[in-house]
């Protein structure tokens, strides 16, 4: 895990996107946001990048590939195994099933994407002090 890389944002509504923005700029979030609207992009930009981002926050329902399937490929991807990337479901689309579905496939959280500015504010501030604070294997 690498703290001050990007943050993978896959996210295919464009409100959700500014909002998300917004966030974090008043969190004065200092790593850089890489926005993509669907998991293919994602996926390719993340198999080719040399970099090692913090933390990927992945919507469920989204065209091409969604994010449990994005989540099955990036699982099973020796190569960025590796780069020990958090990765935590971020959805409006939360159930149960959907739940178990993610923790089977070892992702690190399941979040619900509030409406209002400062319950996401407070989600994702407690989101990015959590993994600032964890240690990861290839901190060492």
């Amino acid at each position: 895990m690498n703290k001050s890389g990007e943050i993978v944002i896959i996210e295919d509504d464009e409100d959700d996107r500014y909002l998300l923005e917004d966030v974090f700029n008043s969190l004065e979030c200092t790593n850089n946001r890489l926005y993509f609207e669907d998991g293919e992009a994602a996926l390719e930009y993340l198999q080719h990048s040399s970099s090692v981002p913090f933390l990927i926050l992945s919507d469920v329902n989204m065209p091409r590939l969604n994010g449990f399937e994005l989540r099955h490929k990036l699982h099973t991807d020796a190569e960025l195994q590796i780069k020990c990337i958090p990765y935590l479901f971020f959805s409006t689309a939360i159930s149960q099933e959907a739940v178990i579905a993610a923790y089977s496939m070892s992702a690190q959280g399941f979040f619900v994407k509030q409406g209002v500015f400062e319950d996401l504010r407070t989600t994702i501030q407690v989101i990015l002090e959590y993994w600032k604070r964890c240690a990861a294997p290839n901190n060492f």
